[in-house]
């Protein structure tokens, strides 16, 4: 087999996540911690919302199958992949979802996505949630490029990316295949933040 050393390297850790405990993330406005087996009721009823099905293209039917969802996620964290938060109000309920999708260590970078149950949205906690992780990821985990995607007709996800700053790079013609066929996506992303401000 040919070998072919590389003229450079990795810009972090190939060990992004699991080298450390999975934090709760926090400011005044929001709190997000990882996914525990009590959120399985409200991640059913979350899921049977039509545009949470419509746009995360999944439904989640009964308690076991949330159940496996939630442990998922430690699965993921473990294997440096995927990271998820529920996203809590202050009266304890799951508001929604963050996560970091896809994670790649050699390019420091990962996919960002988020939803909200129907008597959220509009409350501004979308665009915290995605800020709060964007600042984690960038400041504490080293990640130095983070990006999302979002059907050209989810004008709700578009406007929360350009309010945490995700800069649209362009459009990817047929990229995300929904219910009702294919669909040009958008292509919005945010670079590790510099001396000017926000990347």
């Amino acid at each position: 087999m040919l070998f072919m050393p590389a003229l450079v390297g990795p810009d972090s850790s190939p060990n992004m996540l699991s080298c450390r405990n999975q934090p709760v993330l926090s400011d005044p406005k929001i709190l997000l911690r990882p996914w525990v087996d009590s959120d399985a009721s409200s991640l059913v009823d979350a899921y049977s919302d039509p545009d949470i099905q419509r746009w995360n293209m999944r439904a989640m039917n009964d308690i076991d199958e949330a159940r496996s969802w939630i442990r998922s996620w430690r699965a993921q964290w473990s294997a440096d992949s995927d990271a998820g938060w529920a996203i809590i109000t202050d009266s304890g309920e799951v508001a929604g979802s963050v996560s970091l999708r896809t994670v790649h260590s050699p390019s420091s970078s990962a996919q960002i996505s988020y939803w909200l149950r129907p008597a959220m949205r509009g409350s501004g906690l979308a665009v915290q949630a995605v800020e709060t992780v964007s600042a984690w990821a960038f400041g504490t985990a080293n990640f130095q490029r983070l990006w999302l995607t979002h059907s050209v007709h989810n004008h709700a996800s578009c406007a929360v990316a350009h309010r945490a700053h995700y800069l649209q790079e362009g459009t990817l013609r047929r990229y995300m295949l929904h219910a009702d066929g294919w669909h040009d996506v958008h292509l919005h992303a945010r670079i590790a933040a510099t001396e000017s401000g926000h990347g």
